[in-house]
């Protein structure tokens, strides 16, 4: 059988679509990933195996833009003949199930990685985006899996398509190998504590994530400042960046000039070494407005660390509030430093909440068990 795997962009097939592709190729499985080439994620990529195919996407609406992109996958889709098109981020998504129709490929899968509607926006967009939603999973859907929970019961509830066509397989993490505090020595710990400059004393929280106004990095940085005041043994580790096809540049130059003379804020760009930059972490933090099942948030549980995050959909199925962690409301930098606070003078609540969040993944999140479970779509889709 043969797949071809749509997302926006390079590295979502990175962060979301890579931990499956050996099991599909295993099975014999033929898979092809069509997205827009960013630069060295996609390289990497084909360098690893996987059979990329640049298509430009944009993660915005743009008429002319947006046809191309149909025409480009339609015209793909006929000539590699696929028998799945499996498509992945809210844009991506949508172009890519009108191009299938235009193809003729029955079999389609949406993985909904967190609707783009949610309860904080106005009325108005919400029933605007939450329509083309329902009417895209009901008419150009074969299969819709969502990873949240509140999605996936929503879609139930309002009858996106029939039960036996809606699935929820939340995202999983390798708490065994990669994301296994007890695999990262201590003096791996020591180099990046020393190439951050960064006290052996210091309370380092970390947050990872594009650098975008939704991410809630700006009340991030204005409680972490808040903070600084009374702790002077505090550390603010900012990994990620901003790739070309990001709508929200603005903010990632306001940002930059906000931590630029900050020596408390530590920006790093992009990296690949995400547990052992755990590892030297205190407390994670993801102060979102929108999110899905943030995978993020299962890594640094995976590494025991206890987690600040927004009571939005999504981090409050992964965040038990005062058992791995604390949730505020969204877009309240107030309470975000009150809890920021709360952590950084509390050595033995930041351990306890830490072992908790381990538990809470080995119980809930096992990569092993989710990935088995999207097998098995696979394989109902010709049995």
């Amino acid at each position: 059988m043969k797949i071809l795997q749509i997302c926006n962009i390079d590295m979502a097939v990175e962060a979301f679509l890579k931990p499956f592709h050996n099991i599909l190729v295993q099975q014999g499985y033929i898979v092809h990933y069509a997205c827009t080439n960013t630069g060295p994620c996609f390289k990497e990529l084909q360098h690893q195996g996987l059979h990329m195919i640049h298509i430009p996407i944009d993660r915005e609406i743009k008429p002319i833009s947006n046809l191309k992109s149909i025409t480009l996958l339609t015209t793909l889709m006929k000539k590699e003949r696929y028998d799945v098109v499996h498509v992945h981020t809210p844009l991506a998504s949508i172009l890519g199930r009108v191009a299938a129709k235009l193809a003729g490929v029955k079999q389609v899968i949406y993985t909904a990685h967190g609707f783009y509607f949610h309860e904080n926006m106005s009325k108005l967009n919400y029933l605007f985006l939450y329509s083309i939603e329902k009417f895209f999973a009901r008419y150009f859907t074969s299969m819709l899996h969502l990873v949240s929970k509140e999605d996936y019961e929503l879609c139930i509830r309002k009858h996106f398509k029939t039960e036996n066509s809606i699935f929820h397989i939340n995202n999983g993490v390798d708490f065994r190998d990669r994301f296994n505090p007890k695999h990262v020595s201590e003096s791996e710990k020591i180099r990046l504590r020393n190439e951050f400059s960064i006290n052996k004393n210091d309370i380092v929280f970390t947050f990872i994530g594009r650098l975008v106004k939704e991410k809630g990095i700006f009340e991030l940085i204005d409680a972490f400042q808040e903070l600084t005041k009374s702790n002077n043994d505090v550390k603010l580790l900012i990994i990620g960046g901003l790739s070309v096809s990001e709508r929200d540049q603005k903010s990632y130059r306001r940002l930059l000039k906000i931590i630029k003379d900050n020596t408390c804020i530590i920006p790093t760009s992009f990296r690949k070494d995400i547990p052992e930059l755990l590892a030297i972490t205190d407390v994670f933090v993801l102060p979102s407005h929108r999110e899905g099942l943030p995978l993020v948030i299962l890594e640094a549980m995976a590494m025991k660390k206890p987690i600040i995050a927004t009571n939005i959909r999504g981090c409050r199925e992964e965040v038990i509030h005062n058992k791995n962690g604390f949730l505020v409301e969204k877009e309240n930098s107030l309470e975000l430093y009150t809890r920021l606070q709360q952590l950084a003078n509390d050595k033995a609540l930041r351990l306890q909440f830490g072992e908790n969040s381990r538990k809470i993944v080995k119980r809930q999140f096992d990569d092993k068990r989710t990935l088995g479970s999207q097998l098995e779509i696979y394989q109902s889709l010709f049995n």
